[in-house]
């Protein structure tokens, strides 16, 4: 017993070592580029993101340098468009270890529209975000005390708003600093973080540059020097940002050696140096794994204690002759709705099963997703790859939703099966697919990047109509073909009567809503870095932590929603399908609430689209997790309650 538990938590442990052990290799197809002294390293950009806004918006269709001819579009997948990346060359020229001061860009005029762009993008927090060697730009600011300090996520702003006279300045100048380490055969980047500045850039003597001649970028700058590197102590003056305003774009890039090695480069992103501290997914890996053998410790001895009374007695009764009954007391108690326990839902029998199938479907997404990432399958180097992969198993998962909707509602003896299977083919995907086509509509509208192409849109369209319904109406077709699910007692015609439960607790309404505390308070802590990454431009890659919190879900969902059947059952309440369904599913709507609360975390704008965007997908989610949870209490349920009046005699 000993060597088991200690294999148990060596196990449990390794598990939640997969998140940091797998963030130091790269699987095939993400191959280290190595460069020759002086070979250029390209820079790319990708969309400007804002937390307040939600929108990404292209980083060309602001009065920022381009580059000759224009820029190009780099390859991307379909997991990388519907995330909203859009990465494109830039008119930044760097090369391996050679240092670059105060060099000149381009100079803009701001038309009124251009500065009035900028001004709305300041206001509302945009950033910048480059990429060099696959890397995204780390941002390298001030502190609260005004220390200088790096921020690993989320880019790096286009300017700010000053604090004393409200006015938007722009940062004009950056400065690129990039770690390398050495190999045999050349140099590989290591590290790329970016210092914005604000200067209002003069030329000596007063020249005025109209920003397309060639003369301009050989005229020497009064605001910095080219042998050092600027700094915030040399600026005198900020780069204002108003109409007719000319704004100087220059850079500097600043190479330094690191000791880290390329296989290592993502770790400091993954940890964000280190600025959440890992004991504190172990504090809440620790308490909620206590909550689980808490509470199954309860379930077990409330659940056995009572069976066993139960079960014992119903049998000694069964076993006493007819006349030796009638002077014993009436039966009570959860074997008296025997003859109704598997009754079919009163209430959309389809319905429940359509849902029952889409949450199995989901559930098989999630676990076979955050299994990949944990592993290092799913890469953040690989932009998208999380999304493509999630919308490959759940195309592939159909079988799945298929078999176990047509095992149900065959087991409801439905009639119209063609009907419920093409409900469990369009029911969710279609409300996902619809909800996504209405938000690329407006996102289109909008300009912004996160609206994606059309082709991609059918590429979607094709996967879940030439792949996921068939694969639904294959899991259904051997569903139907299997053996009916046998019910261990005989459904009368005529449904019993339910009394009054006999306190406000076993009202099923109540029961409803408190069940789903349990769950969401063991998933709480993590809940908040998923909530974090998702829509405040943080990484995330602790998924060993996260199939963790995700089987403690499962865990406490299965155990409160038996306790809770049991009770209803033994109060005489045989209809426990939905009740069983929305106990456990009830985690999805403490969750939604949480994201209300959360909510003010973003200090979002007062757009619509941005209250849409947020509210609308955070429906979806927890949607998915009603199912997913949901088909989790109701298919433990079904096990449990087949299990204990399998083991009464009934007349």
């Amino acid at each position: 017993m000993i060597g088991n538990v200690a294999f148990f938590w060596r196990g449990l442990a390794s598990l939640c070592l997969l998140s940091s052990t797998a963030t130091a290799f790269y699987l095939p197809g993400v191959h280290p580029e190595t460069f020759e002294k002086g070979a250029e390293v390209p820079l790319k950009v990708n969309a400007l993101t804002s937390t307040k806004t939600q929108i990404p918006r292209d980083y060309y269709r602001l009065p920022f340098c381009q580059p000759e001819g224009g820029p190009n579009m780099a390859s991307e997948n379909l997991g990388e468009f519907l995330t909203g990346n859009k990465i494109q060359s830039s008119p930044y020229h760097i090369n391996m270890l050679t240092d670059v001061y105060c060099q000149k860009l381009c100079q803009v005029t701001l038309s009124k529209l251009q500065a009035s762009k900028l001004k709305l993008h300041i206001k509302y927090g945009y950033h910048n975000n480059w990429i060099i060697d696959n890397l995204p730009s780390a941002a390298i600011g001030l502190g609260q005390k005004g220390e200088q300090r790096k921020r690993y996520a989320g880019g790096f702003p286009i300017g700010f708003t000053a604090t004393d006279n409200g006015l938007p300045y722009i940062y004009n100048h950056v400065n690129i600093n990039i770690d390398y380490h050495g190999y045999e055969l050349g140099y590989r980047v290591v590290g790329f973080a970016v210092e914005p500045l604000s200067v209002a850039h003069r030329f000596q003597g007063g020249y005025k540059w109209v920003g397309n001649s060639a003369e301009g970028m050989a005229k020497p700058l009064d605001t910095c020097s080219t042998t050092s590197h600027l700094s915030r102590d040399d600026i005198a003056l900020s780069q204002l940002v108003q109409d007719d305003e000319e704004i100087i774009y220059t850079y500097d890039v600043i190479w330094h050696e690191s000791p880290i090695e390329w296989s290592s480069r993502w770790d400091v992103y993954l940890s964000e140096d280190h600025l959440v501290p890992a004991q504190v997914h172990w504090y809440s890996i620790t308490n909620s794994i206590l909550v689980v053998l808490f509470l199954s410790l309860l379930v077990i001895s409330i659940l056995v204690r009572n069976l066993r009374r139960d079960i014992d007695a119903y049998n000694a009764l069964a076993a006493l002759a007819d006349e030796e009954k009638d002077e014993e007391a009436d039966e009570t108690g959860w074997k008296l709705v025997h003859a109704d326990v598997f009754r079919p839902p009163q209430q959309q029998p389809m319905l429940f099963c359509v849902l029952m199938g889409s949450g199995a479907q989901l559930a098989i997404t999630v676990m076979m997703a955050i299994c990949l990432s944990a592993v290092g399958f799913l890469s953040p180097a690989r932009r998208g790859s999380l999304m493509l992969a999630m919308l490959v198993i759940y195309v592939l998962s159909g079988v799945a939703a298929g078999y176990l909707s047509s095992r149900l509602y065959k087991a409801f003896r439905g009639r119209h099966w063609q009907v419920c299977t093409i409900m469990t083919a369009l029911f969710f995907p279609g409300m996902s697919f619809g909800i996504f086509v209405f938000f690329n509509l407006i996102l289109w509208f909008l300009h912004s990047v996160a609206s994606a192409p059309f082709l991609d849109v059918l590429i979607v369209a094709a996967m879940w109509c030439g792949v996921s319904i068939p694969l639904v109406f294959l899991g259904a077709y051997f569903g139907y073909k299997a053996e009916a699910i046998e019910f261990p007692t005989v459904t009368s015609t005529i449904a019993r009567a339910i009394p009054p439960p006999p306190n406000f607790f076993l009202q099923p309404r109540v029961g409803m809503v408190l069940a789903g505390i349990i769950p969401f308070v063991a998933a709480y802590v993590e809940l908040f870095f998923i909530m974090t990454s998702l829509w405040m431009d943080q990484f995330y890659y602790v998924f060993g932590f996260t199939l963790i919190v995700y089987l403690i879900m499962i865990i406490t969902c299965a155990e409160v929603t038996v306790l809770l059947v049991y009770y209803q059952l033994c109060a005489e309440n045989h209809r426990w399908w939905w009740y069983s369904f929305f106990c456990s599913g009830s985690t999805a709507m403490w969750t939604f609430c949480y994201s209300i609360i959360w909510f003010k975390q973003l200090e979002a704008s007062r757009m619509l689209m941005t209250y849409l965007l947020y509210f609308g997908y955070m429906f979806l989610i927890c949607f998915g997790m009603l199912m997913v949870f949901g088909m989790v209490g109701s298919m433990t349920c079904l096990w449990f309650t087949r299990k204990i009046f399998a083991t009464i005699k009934v007349d």
